[in-house]
């Protein structure tokens, strides 16, 4: 292998537009070479960000074009073609990252891993909420021992979003990978299960509060940790007025960050990883550690969402591991699984008839 990585990059949506191509872009291990996609409007910004890359659409990378000269591909298009996409570049002796859902059954991605084995090639998922500032922040403090023993975890992520905007997501069910649960969902997850290890118990609520909503878009999900943290669990995308992005009670103190990372808003005007700002919250939005009446105010870790292909090209070029185990996404879809099979989704419209 070169020793620049030749990366294709599927899709160029919010995720490969805003999460993936920057990254790469700050990364000198890495060339993004070819960028997937049909949509018109999107092929004229990746070409316009990435002048170097050749943009394709789906058709034409479906038929093998250009796969031969690529090392690695990422495969950031809706949930649904995650597996077959992956199964393809994976066969074609290239390493692969999986943007979440990794897939949508346990059973597929326990597949995919399979395969992934029997062909040689690298496997990863990208949880890159992991190197969010508040949730770094967070375990540094538990590192430490600042809290003591850690006994509930609170943690959300909302949106106001009362209008669906993406076509492929009015159309999508659960079955088709449509849902917040399998958004922002599966970083909550991923998140309990890095903090606080396997869970005994697991409880949940769905609701789809838009009347357009196939899947859901309001869900909560509550988990037993082995080591006895309970962990609760908020995304919804109907919310008005936010609630705290991490609430963790300790036997010692308490840590609360009201507002969440602030790397996707800072791409969105431009600051990208390489800028000096990138990733450092202004102090006004640190969280706070201690007991009411005595609170101190707590720096933000910088947050660094281009640190997962750092880790990403040492496996590549030096053997390390990857920077996320697949068995680890395959631990959270099972929670999904055990949600979906406990809890009935509440149904907007449902709602309006029993009222009528």
């Amino acid at each position: 292998m070169a020793q620049r990585i030749r990366t294709a990059l599927l899709g160029f949506g919010l995720a490969g537009s805003v999460f993936h191509a920057p990254s790469l872009a700050s990364l000198k291990e890495f060339s993004l070479d070819v960028i997937v996609t049909s949509d018109p409007g999107r092929q004229a910004a990746a070409q316009a960000a990435h002048p170097q890359a050749t943009i394709v659409g789906r058709e034409e990378w479906d038929r093998g074009a250009h796969v031969e000269d690529i090392d690695l591909v990422i495969v950031a298009t809706p949930p649904a073609t995650h597996v077959p996409l992956a199964t393809a570049a994976l066969e074609a002796a290239c390493a692969v990252v999986v943007d979440k859902p990794f897939a949508l059954t346990s059973a597929d991605g326990e597949a995919l891993i399979a395969l992934a084995k029997e062909q040689g090639q690298l496997l990863t998922t990208y949880q890159n909420r992991r190197w969010d500032g508040e949730y770094l922040t967070l375990q540094k403090l538990l590192a430490q021992g600042e809290l003591g023993e850690v006994r509930r975890f609170e943690s959300r992520l909302e949106r106001w979003q009362p209008e669906i905007t993406k076509e492929w997501k009015a159309q999508a069910t659960a079955a088709d990978g449509g849902g917040i649960l399998f958004d922002l969902g599966t970083h909550l997850i991923d998140q309990a299960l890095q903090l606080f290890g396997p869970v005994v118990r697991v409880y949940g609520e769905l609701a789809a509060r838009r009347l357009a909503e196939l899947a859901d878009d309001d869900v909560f999900v509550a988990l037993e940790h082995a080591n006895g943290v309970i962990s609760h669990l908020w995304m919804n995308l109907n919310v008005a007025q936010k609630g705290p992005r991490m609430r963790v009670l300790g036997a010692k103190a308490a840590y609360v960050k009201e507002s969440g990372d602030v790397q996707e808003g800072q791409i969105g005007f431009g600051i990208c990883p390489g800028n000096p700002a990138y990733g450092v919250e202004p102090e006004a939005d640190w969280g706070t550690v201690g007991r009411t009446g005595e609170l101190v105010s707590v720096p933000t870790e910088r947050g660094n969402f281009a640190l997962f292909y750092e880790l990403l090209a040492v496996a590549m070029l030096q053997g390390g591991p990857v920077p996320v185990d697949p068995e680890d996404s395959v631990a959270g879809l099972r929670i999904i699984e055990q949600v979906r099979a406990s809890g009935q989704l509440r149904n907007a419209a449902d709602s309006v008839n029993s009222r009528a």
